[in-house]
């Protein structure tokens, strides 16, 4: 059977045909568009998007619908995709148990900035906008990891802080605080601020970011926006490969749809957000969000996440593209490689962690190596490997670092830094290279290259090692060892000096 083209006026072929599950609320003018999201790309519309479908689908909200913003040039591609469809897509679920297909159709409409610019300041000071949500990486907040403030000197945000250029900027902070004026001069309430980017304390430095952006241009404004404003921070998880094209094909075939830009992602998904917010939210609750208190409840979640979850894909990774590996699921379904990530979990990272009441921290772990292992999500090693230099210093250091201050296990976590220490310079064992992705590549080869099987070099850059790791003994002896033998024997020769054999 031919597949049929995504489009509102097609559902109900794609819903008789019984392979997929389509939207059957209202859309376009019958909904009011509650949340504008700035970054439509795969994950918001696995995540966000999908929860708000499951909000319209099964409890008939109709005032959070979602009109999706691209700011870039490059997301003309999306802006095409999704208006050739009515702005719906597919959200396509894949598991070893078997593959599930989701019409998702809360993003109603979706701004071009580049086509107008004016028009969405205009939509986010709409008075039914009550939450403008992100996704928009680590770089789009421009965010200086050292000084913790924004980049005042970038020439973006320079951009936008010109009066000329009010009512046309470029950045989401010039954006943001534009329609945020005009609120504030109709009389108002903010919108909440939502980032869901994967980022530790998103919604603190979105609010320090906005507010600093703001002072520059009116501090009037700006402390308007600090009394009532809202800037929830979030805890965010689910596992969205980017699309490829034989992902489209398989659609087609498997469920019938034609879609040009579908998701696909794993069943779990989970968001933990924290209950702030200035002008209302939907009930989140009711499609298992896990809405807590503050942030500190908050960061009780996202501690286990980035210890747990994110560690271990470091352990996988790292190591994983040395040996030559090329999907997250070829190296867990690796006894030596199981075997290391789990030990690594139970032994060394849970003893550090903080109770969570409801939370069982077992059951956590044998969910992620049941993620892991999943063969159809098709999880490439150099996707978890990116930006090292941004990952190790919040996933692997501050379990070491606990772990000296209470002189208990870390080997494992020694085992892993070495790993990464040896990838930054590209080779694996094989001797084939490969692209170290991460913006101080040039510095961490450089560092690497010197060192040797001493790690002192690559421990020198302050940015990422402070002097609690640098003056261990015991620390700097077992990465130094570590990367010996990763460098004279290849990583699966290593692996089994570091698994406990049963």
């Amino acid at each position: 059977m031919a597949s049929i083209k995504l489009n509102s006026a097609h559902l109900e072929k794609i819903s008789a045909a019984g392979k997929a599950q389509v939207p059957t609320y209202r859309r376009d003018g019958a909904v009011k568009e509650g949340i504008v999201h700035i970054g439509v790309g795969g994950f918001h519309r696995a995540h966000l998007a999908f929860y708000i479908n499951q909000l319209m689908q099964k409890y008939g909200i109709s005032d959070y619908a979602i009109c999706g913003v691209g700011l870039q040039p490059f997301d003309a591609k999306m802006r095409d995709a999704l208006r050739s469809q009515d702005h719906l897509y597919t959200v396509i679920e894949r598991s070893g148990k078997g593959n599930s297909a989701h019409v998702v159709g809360s993003i109603n409409s979706y701004l071009f900035a580049p086509d107008d610019r004016e028009a969405l300041v205009a939509k986010m000071a709409n008075p039914d906008t009550h939450i403008v949500s992100l996704t928009i990486t680590e770089s789009g907040y421009y965010y200086n990891e050292n000084t913790h403030e924004l980049q005042v000197d970038h020439p973006d945000i320079q951009f936008d802080l010109d009066p000329a250029n009010k009512k046309t900027p470029r950045t989401t902070f010039g954006f943001l605080y534009a329609a945020l004026e005009q609120r504030y001069q109709q009389g108002l309430r903010p919108f909440t601020v939502m980032s869901c980017d994967n980022m530790q304390k998103n919604g603190s430095i979105t609010r320090h970011m906005l507010e600093s952006f703001a002072h520059l241009q009116n501090p009037e404004v700006a402390k308007w926006i600090s009394e009532c404003g809202a800037f929830p921070n979030s805890m965010v998880d689910r596992i969205t490969p980017q699309t490829s094209a034989i992902d489209i094909t398989k659609l087609a075939e498997e469920f019938g749809i034609e879609d040009a830009w579908p998701v696909v992602t794993e069943p779990f998904m989970q968001w933990v957000v924290e209950d702030q917010f200035s002008d209302g939210r939907p009930p989140f609750e009711k499609v298992g969000v896990q809405v807590v208190r503050n942030v500190h409840d908050v960061e009780l979640f996202e501690k286990h996440k980035l210890r747990l979850l994110n560690a271990s894909h470091s352990a996988i990774g790292y190591p994983g593209q040395l040996a030559g590996f090329k999907y997250v699921h070829e190296v867990i379904q690796n006894p030596l490689f199981y075997n290391l990530v789990w030990q690594m979990m139970q032994q060394e990272v849970k003893p550090l962690l903080p109770d969570i009441p409801g939370v069982n921290v077992d059951e956590y772990c044998i969910t992620l190596m049941e993620r892991f292992s999943n063969p159809t999500i098709m999880d490439q090693l150099p996707r978890i490997c990116l930006n090292g230099s941004g990952k190790i210093p919040q996933f692997i250091m501050p379990s070491i670092a606990e772990a000296i201050w209470v002189t208990g296990p870390f080997r494992r976590l020694c085992f892993v830094t070495a790993a990464w220490f040896c990838y930054v310079k590209g080779v694996e064992d094989s001797g084939e290279n490969f692209v170290v992705d991460d913006p101080m590549r040039a510095e961490l080869q450089e560092m690497a290259h010197q060192g040797g099987n001493d790690p002192s070099k690559l421990l020198s850059i302050k940015s990422l090692f402070g002097d609690d790791l640098r003056n261990d003994e015991r620390f700097i002896k077992e990465v130094a060892m570590a990367m010996e033998a990763i460098n004279r024997d290849g990583v699966m020769k290593t692996l089994p000096k570091y698994i406990d054999q049963k």
